[in-house]
């Protein structure tokens, strides 16, 4: 559950650490993350390690996720494989890579559709493990990455478009460790005496005590 509360957090503060030390020419509501990340990027590092820390994140995210449907685990571990991937493909001064781009949609894709595989078919689920909770979220993620893709085609606000979807997405791993480690707690067990005690029903009066 740290790895995946873990996520977030690097995530974004990698790309906000990162725009700081980006020349004034550039801008974080039109271009992306992978701009820093890139060839072309002051101090690419950051958020080249801010990628590569929030995939491996997902790694272990999915190897502890252990109440979790296998399909959504591995799911995320795709996603955290597209991360590494992303790192080790960075953009050039102009342009991307087919590699970065391929990376880079299968990472959106993967954790676009991740919560739709961690609904819960029985036992005991909250709401957000449902299938009703589940496809909530999924059509929201969708609309985020639909709303990113448009904004590829020359859409002035792509660099917001990219943090607030990521920002979003990366933080749902960690909403779904924590409902389900909650569902995994064990019901206390009553005590034996007391329950004993119910089963045998009140005391009977004694023999000496009826024949008064």
């Amino acid at each position: 559950m740290v790895s995946a509360g873990l996520a977030p957090v690097l995530l974004t503060g990698a790309y906000l650490i990162a725009g700081v030390l980006q020349p004034a020419s550039y801008s974080p509501l039109r271009e992306t993350i992978s701009v820093m990340a890139g060839q072309a990027g002051t101090d690419r590092w950051v958020m080249t390690g801010g990628i590569v820390l929030t995939g491996g994140c997902y790694l272990v995210t999915a190897a502890g996720l252990t109440g979790a449907r296998a399909a959504a685990r591995a799911l995320l571990v795709v996603a955290g494989l597209a991360g590494l991937g992303i790192a080790a493909s960075p953009d050039p001064v102009r342009g991307a890579t087919p590699r970065h781009l391929a990376w880079t949609v299968l990472g959106a894709a993967a954790i676009a559709v991740w919560p739709a595989f961690t609904a819960r078919r029985a036992g005991p689920r909250p709401l957000i493990l449902g299938a009703c909770g589940s496809a909530a979220v999924t059509a929201v993620f969708v609309a985020l990455l639909g709303w990113l893709l448009a904004e590829t085609r020359d859409g002035s606000v792509l660099g917001l478009a990219e943090r607030l979807t990521s920002s979003i997405q990366t933080c749902w791993p960690f909403i779904v460790a924590v409902a389900v480690r909650r569902t995994r707690r064990p019901v206390p067990a009553r005590a034996p005496a007391a329950a004993a005690g119910r089963r045998a029903g009140p005391p009977r009066a004694s023999g000496r005590g009826q024949d008064r």
